[in-house]
């Protein structure tokens, strides 16, 4: 253990946020937060879904299901009564750009949970029965997303917009992909990616660094990375702006328009958030007060636009009555278009900001909060200081800058549509 605390920034010190890297590559940030008993961490690695190949799409899926159900000195049932046992909570989760193991408990059983968390991230045994029942739930999962009007449309989204990119896979898979991931290829994929210098580890809650530091040491301190390459990303296609169609007899019609949007790093990520906000954020957004309450054609509208590491995008929706598709589709491109022909209002982009950065702070606000959002920011390679730099970058945008990254980004689109034989005749 060190003698003493790395040095940090003024700004970090200000949040009681503590950085250091162990010997063997492991980043640890520590968030001191004594309000409540209860202590969180986030255990992140690098990659997710977007290291996965075409012939093994789906297997962080299962990778994340079968982390828990057994180690070299536990069994699946073994390890939930350990949990249970002390009334702590831990998960894990399959994201574009990370895996995660999430755990939280009160302060006294922080060690026991830690230990244990350990121990399922170092030696998973993804046992030959459990993979089989996972296969099986996984398999049924993917067929009831192909009855989902949503799922079915989005997932053709994304195959327009990435195309091969692992992004443009189902985080699920195929049912031929999942059908022949075998144990032998989970091991692989834990091997490669599941090392000490991809990982990092953020702890909040009612513990000072020193004990944190001291208990990651003790649980993580031995792990030596493998010698083997993590195998180069794939390259992101060129975006060919298409439209794809399919029929499904619903009683809604969902029409989706994507646009390749930038990675986090672009200086135009927060002219592209505060859009998102404006169009598709709430009851107030644009989309929702023009093409809902005026116009009464969504069922649903709404906009989103990810956080990725890689190039994103920037996709509205709206869930209408089939005989409204097109009109639906010709709103939402015009509400972009407008964006890039018209200076937005200045008042509209303080409201803008003004929500935007409130459900920021409100999304900080818990100890698993504060460990996602700066486990997060440090997994994609931003650091901790992003914390602050997202409210000055954000606070700083102007009208001119909101029009250049429409004028940009929202040019033209990819589409999806899903809906029965009336909706997409209605198409021009």
């Amino acid at each position: 253990m060190t003698d003493a605390l790395p040095k940090v920034s003024p700004e970090i010190l200000k949040r009681q946020t503590y950085r250091m890297v162990l010997p063997n590559g492991i980043v640890v940030l520590v968030v001191e937060n004594p309000t409540a008993d209860i202590i969180a961490a986030r255990c992140f690695f690098k990659g997710g879904t977007r290291v996965e190949t075409s012939n093994l799409a789906g297997i962080s899926h299962l990778v994340s299901s079968l982390l828990t159900k057994g180690t070299i000195n536990n069994s699946s049932q073994e390890i939930a009564e350990q949990i249970e046992s002390i009334g702590a909570s831990l998960g894990t989760e399959a994201s574009p750009d990370y895996f995660l193991l999430s755990i939280k408990t009160i302060s006294a059983d922080f060690a026991t949970i830690l230990t244990l968390a350990a121990e399922i991230l170092r030696s998973p045994t993804f046992p030959l029965t459990e993979l089989e029942l996972e296969r099986r739930l996984t398999i049924q999962a993917i067929r009831s997303q192909q009855e989902r009007p949503f799922s079915i449309a989005y997932d053709h989204l994304q195959k327009l917009m990435y195309g091969d990119h692992p992004y443009g896979f189902s985080a699920l898979g195929t049912e031929l992909t999942v059908d022949e991931i075998e144990q032998s290829d989970l091991f692989a994929y834990h091997q490669t990616h599941f090392r000490p210098d991809r990982m990092v580890i953020s702890i909040a809650g009612r513990i000072t660094p020193e004990r944190a530091l001291a208990l990651v040491e003790e649980t993580f301190g031995d792990w030596q990375p493998q010698t083997q390459v993590t195998p180069p990303m794939v390259e992101m296609p060129p975006f060919q702006p298409k439209r794809m169609l399919s029929e499904q007899d619903t009683q809604q019609a969902i029409v989706m328009l994507g646009y390749r949007a930038p990675a986090v790093n672009s200086k135009d990520y927060g002219a592209l958030k505060l859009i998102t906000t404006y169009l598709g954020n709430g009851l107030s957004s644009r989309l929702f007060v023009e093409l809902r309450e005026k116009r009464g054609l969504a069922y649903e509208v709404s906009a989103f636009y990810p956080t990725r590491l890689e190039l994103s995008q920037f996709v509205t929706y709206m869930g209408t009555a089939p005989h409204n598709a097109d009109i639906a589709l010709k709103g939402l491109k015009a509400e972009c278009d407008r964006l890039i022909h018209d200076m937005l209002d200045l008042d509209d982009l303080e409201i803008s900001k003004s929500k935007l950065l409130g459900q920021y702070a409100l999304g900080k606000q818990t100890n698993s909060q504060i460990a996602q959002v700066f486990g997060w920011y440090e997994v994609l390679g931003l650091g901790v200081a992003f914390d602050l730099d997202f409210v000055t970058l954000i606070e700083s945008v102007t009208v001119h800058e909101i029009q250049q990254a429409a004028q940009t980004y929202l040019v033209t689109p990819a589409v999806s549509v899903v809906g029965s034989a009336e909706a997409l005749g209605t198409l021009v």
